[in-house]
């Protein structure tokens, strides 16, 4: 009877270290150096910095023709309304072979702050992937998650979710 209660407990036990070692790890987000020089500085100068980086990007991608894509809640693969503009995007690129860009990833205000930085580095990889599948160097993207830090729209109704919800295309020197 001993030796019965001996093998279950070491049943138990291993199967907890496997469900233990089989459990996901963190995803890694990458940053920017910008991301960690604002972590420096204060609030008021961090909210400048961001309008202005932020402008400085939507400039960026309208001189170049570069769309931003969105996506559905808590989803990070291409939509199907999507892919037009990937496609253009991907034309774009191929027609300006020497251009570099950055995929920015976003998300809308709900989740916490790892959760968001983990799905908008899915998104960010999510159109990369695309991108390359539709004949783009994958040397000329880079990838970055601002999760939920750069918002466009700063409603809460499901309208203005869904513009914060994108992945940004911003060409890079």
């Amino acid at each position: 009877m001993r030796h019965l209660k001996m093998r279950y407990l070491v049943i138990i036990c291993i199967v907890g270290l496997l469900a233990f070692w089989g459990c996901p790890k963190q995803t890694e987000v990458t940053s920017s150096s910008d991301t960690q020089k604002e972590g420096a500085m204060s609030a008021n100068q961090a909210s400048s910095k961001n309008e202005a980086g932020s402008m400085k990007e939507d400039a960026g991608m309208t001189s170049a023709g570069l769309k931003p894509v969105y996506f559905d809640f808590d989803k990070s693969f291409i939509r199907s309304d999507a892919k037009a503009v990937m496609k253009a995007n991907a034309d774009w690129l191929k027609a300006n072979s020497k251009v570099k860009i950055k995929i920015a990833g976003n998300c809308d205000e709900r989740g916490t702050k790892e959760y968001n930085l983990a799905l908008g580095q899915r998104r960010s990889a999510s159109a990369k992937k695309y991108l390359t599948d539709m004949g783009v160097s994958s040397k000329r993207i880079s990838l970055i998650s601002y999760g939920k830090e750069k918002p466009i729209c700063t409603e809460q109704n499901e309208e203005c979710w869904q513009k914060n919800r994108r992945d940004d295309f911003v060409v890079v020197k």
